[in-house]
């Protein structure tokens, strides 16, 4: 009866989300907690429901359950079977808001507006060209062969021109994530990860919002953190040298350039 009156009893604690079954509210919570239970046999895959799992797992079993009746088309999820089929269909669902462009997939929506909005994510780790899509990157970098890589990563066989693009890379290796979710516990390596995971939060409510930029979060303790962004504050200071930051676990990260000689100080 809950569907027709609309009652949601079981609320999470930690934001405005509620439901009218009590197994919904359990796998919202994983949002929250990053409890990830369903976890693949094969690879070190683990998520937090068992849907994911299912679909992860033809990857291994190379089973194609969803087939095109016009081809001999098939995928492991449904999504692309519905993709797929606007080739034969002919739709073109994602359309640009400033020109008549429209297209099947909408990735290739988000590269096209990348012609209005200027934006160019994929940057030359050798000189300061940028693109829009990573294979003009790749054919540009052809055109930096000559050059010497000063910075050589120990671990693989990766080498770069700039030390901010080595640090990143480094992270792969050290497990470092310094991009921190603030409405749970997920962290990242890189700060355009970190974007893409917000998004799943958007629909929540967000009480402590900022009012001098877009941030908001569920947590008073992590808006307490993020104002230091705003007001300069940097209350962790290191007893070996003048460093100070905003967050504890940044200042436990700097304290290894003083413990491991194995650090390049130059980052």
């Amino acid at each position: 009866m809950r569907i027709h009156t609309g009652e949601k009893p079981f609320k999470c604690s930690e934001c405005r989300y509620s439901c009218t079954q009590s197994q919904h509210l359990l796998r919202h919570v994983r949002i929250h907690t990053g409890e990830k239970p369903y976890k693949c046999s094969e690879c070190n895959y683990s998520c937090a429901q068992s849907p994911n799992l299912q679909r992860h797992m033809r990857m291994h079993t190379g089973e194609k359950p969803y087939k095109c009746c016009q081809c001999n088309y098939s995928s492991t999820q449904a999504y692309n079977l519905q993709t797929h089929m606007r080739i034969h269909t002919g739709e073109k669902p994602y359309k640009c808001s400033e020109c008549n462009f429209s297209c099947a997939v909408a990735n290739t929506l988000n590269i096209h507006m990348r012609k209005h909005t200027g934006e160019k994510p994929f940057k030359c780790g050798v000189c300061n060209y940028s693109f829009t899509q990573s294979h003009q990157l790749q054919k540009h970098m052809s055109k930096h062969t000559e050059y010497e890589w000063p910075y050589k990563c120990n671990e693989c066989d990766y080498s770069g021109t700039r030390a901010e693009n080595f640090k990143k890379h480094m992270r792969k290796h050290t497990g470092e994530k310094p991009y921190k979710c603030g409405e749970c516990n997920y962290s990242f390596t890189q700060s355009h990860q970190l974007q893409i995971h917000m998004s799943k939060h958007t629909k929540y409510e967000r009480p402590y919002k900022c009012n001098l930029c877009d941030y908001g979060c569920t947590s008073a303790e992590n808006f307490r953190k993020h104002l230091r962004i705003h007001t300069g504050e940097k209350p962790y200071k290191c007893s070996a040298c003048n460093y100070t930051c905003v967050r504890s676990e940044y200042l436990a990260i700097h304290k290894r350039i003083h413990t491991d000689k194995n650090i390049m100080l130059c980052l």
